[in-house]
């Protein structure tokens, strides 16, 4: 019998003006309807910033509810805003599934819909001001709690009360863990980059990271991304 979680909110949010004047849909609400998830994204999902959010390989956000216990009590000194159920701006949210479960390529049925992991997020700059605290993406960076990302294999509806059930591991070595591990900590190993560049159910955009720093030997800036 395959492995299932239910969800605990389906989210969709809509485009507004941010702290800085750029826009934001990282305010996703639970909704009580069911959603239609097409190729790029919830239909009725908008996207602040296209260039970096949604898209073929963006298409549903993922995030542990696992982890808010964790960041409150981390960030208990400091006065953090929006730390509860939907403040990283996910789509989707379960207990049970983290990143130590979940690999690339997992392949899930969400309601009609059939989605694949395909990447851990990157976290951006946007972290910060949602969260009022000036280091936050550092934090998601440096912890592994990031997310990830579903490419949509199959469109269809999906119901709030569906459960996400997994039905294929093409690469069950290849944890969303590991894959941080080699993104963030270990990050001049050129048998782990070589083969990352190479798992053909990953990303496109991180295989290619992990291609250039195989040949280059040098870290990407990260300060755009951190900071803003």
């Amino acid at each position: 019998m395959s492995p299932s979680w239910a969800l605990l909110s389906l989210r969709i949010g809509t485009a507004v003006a941010g702290p800085r004047g750029q826009l934001t849909a990282i305010d996703k609400q639970a909704v009580t309807r069911a959603q239609y998830l097409e190729e790029g994204k919830f239909r009725k999902d908008q996207q602040g910033d296209t260039a970096h959010h949604g898209g073929p390989e963006k298409a549903v956000h993922h995030y542990a509810a696992d982890h808010y216990p964790k960041w409150a009590e981390e960030l208990a000194d400091l006065p953090v805003q929006n730390l509860d159920e939907g403040g990283f701006g996910e789509n989707l949210s379960t207990l049970g599934l983290t990143e130590d479960d979940v690999a690339i390529g997992d392949i899930f049925e969400l309601g009609d819909a059939v989605v694949q992991v395909s990447q851990p997020r990157q976290p951006c700059w946007k972290l910060n001001d949602r969260f009022n605290v000036p280091d936050m993406a550092l934090r998601v960076q440096n912890t592994g709690r990031t997310g990830w990302y579903y490419r949509v294999l199959q469109p269809g509806w999906v119901q709030p009360d569906d459960l996400l059930r997994r039905v294929s591991r093409p690469q069950p070595e290849w944890t969303l863990t590991r894959i941080l591990r080699i993104l963030y900590d270990d990050r001049f190993e050129p048998g782990e980059l070589a083969a990352l560049a190479e798992l053909a159910e990953l990303s496109p955009r991180l295989r290619d990271l992990a291609a250039k720093r195989l040949s280059s030997m040098t870290i990407e800036d990260w300060t755009r991304r951190l900071h803003g």
